[in-house]
């Protein structure tokens, strides 16, 4: 697959991993991927638009970095394909530039001064709250746009920037909806939480929990893990002994996906039960047999049920060969909105267009896309899932008004 003018750029820096990473006070030495040999100089032409992209585009969830930066390039492509955008009575053309953030907070500090330095007109990502978040501190100072496609963890916009914003619900929404429904609607008195102790999955843990509690439910057991591990066998022994209804993890894939089968070789029935990040094909891939009856849930309303899904899947598996992993359909989305602010500005400029993008009221393949005053989208749905036959169906979907 051959995705046009994108750059792994060489760096010296501190590693880590996983919508959470890493810690960055634990991170032993790494390195930066090498550069991509298409990788073109930031752009100083005036009829050019340059896009950057962060992800994990190496490591266990290289997956859902992928899965992002096609949905950036597709929108892009589609964009020039017409001709180009018209900002002020000029046609521009885009053009991505693509890191490989490594699911690392350090690396993704690096990654955003690289962007910065290089004068891109608005980044979209990071990834992982983990990386998502130290990065918005540098696109802030700088005073350049970001929209994160997939970083849900509350504390990304609660920093109150001017410059962040995401296009799909946050933890406070989706951790509300899922302890509410482990109690209520699946029944679990007495519940267990792990979660890797990440940006994103312990905050996801946390608000599962207070949502939990309020609901009626006992937390029997709080454990936690890195999200560079796979041997939960300590942790679900003890787990095992608190006799729980159900197992909540906060995480991504790479570690839902052994921990479901290490809950099965264990002989523990509790029903799982995990956020956006378990929610993939990879983890029903990687779990086997033993994903069925996995509940998790992802924000927006199912991809098919998207006001463009339909056809945004159909073009996406013709383009990539493959089908959408998660977060692919925001990053469209992102783009979309980024260059429509550019457009009703009449410039490239964050400063100028910045004002634009908090107006944004804007039709996407999602749904409706508008910001509340911290950058959040607004009325953002929530949608259950469970693993069947091998296969994620939709349990429910819960809130969206303006998602719909």
């Amino acid at each position: 697959m051959s995705l046009a003018r994108y750059s792994l750029m060489a760096a010296a820096v501190m590693s880590l991993a996983a919508c959470g990473d890493k810690q960055p006070e634990a991170a032993p030495e790494a390195s930066a991927p090498a550069a991509s040999a298409a990788a073109p100089a930031a752009s100083t032409e005036s009829d050019v638009i340059v896009i950057g992209h962060a992800g994990p585009l190496t490591g266990s969830i290289a997956h859902l970095g992928k899965d992002n930066e096609y949905g950036v390039k597709m929108a892009i492509d589609e964009i020039n394909e017409a001709g180009g955008v018209d900002i002020g009575g000029k046609k521009m053309k885009i053009e991505m530039i693509s890191e490989d953030d490594q699911a690392d907070p350090k690396v993704a500090t690096t990654i955003a001064q690289r962007f910065v330095d290089k004068k891109v007109n608005g980044v979209i990502g990071h990834l992982n709250s983990g990386t998502t978040i130290p990065a918005s501190k540098i696109y802030n100072e700088a005073g350049f746009a970001q929209i994160s496609p997939s970083a849900t963890a509350v504390a990304y916009t609660a920093q109150g920037f001017k410059t962040a914003f995401r296009v799909m619900a946050n933890d406070a929404q989706q951790g509300k909806v899922l302890g509410e429904y482990a109690v209520k609607k699946l029944g679990a008195k007495k519940v267990a939480i792990i979660d890797d102790r990440t940006a994103y999955g312990q905050g996801l843990a946390d608000q599962f929990e207070a949502a939990a509690k309020a609901a009626g439910g006992e937390v029997v057991k709080r454990e936690f893990t890195s999200n560079a591990e796979t041997d939960f066998s300590s942790i679900l022994t003890n787990i095992k002994a608190a006799k729980p209804d159900l197992v909540f993890f906060g995480g991504m894939d790479a570690q839902a996906a052994p921990m479901k089968k290490q809950l099965a070789k264990l002989g523990i029935k509790a029903k799982m039960m995990g956020g956006d990040g378990a929610q993939t094909p990879e983890f029903v891939k990687l779990s086997g047999s033993d994903a069925e009856g996995m509940v998790a849930s992802i924000p927006g309303v199912p991809k098919e049920q998207m006001p463009g899904g339909k056809e945004f899947l159909e073009k996406f598996k013709a383009k990539n060969g493959a089908e959408v992993q998660l977060y692919a359909p925001f990053c469209y989305d992102a783009v979309m909105v980024m260059v429509d602010a550019m457009k009703r500005a009449g410039s490239t400029d964050p400063a100028k267009y910045l004002p634009e993008l908090a107006k944004t009221n804007y039709k996407g393949v999602t749904g409706e896309i508008a910001f509340d005053e911290k950058g959040d989208i607004k009325n953002g749905a929530v949608t259950l899932y469970t693993v069947k036959g091998g296969k994620w169906e939709v349990l429910d979907i819960i809130g969206g008004g303006a998602a719909q």
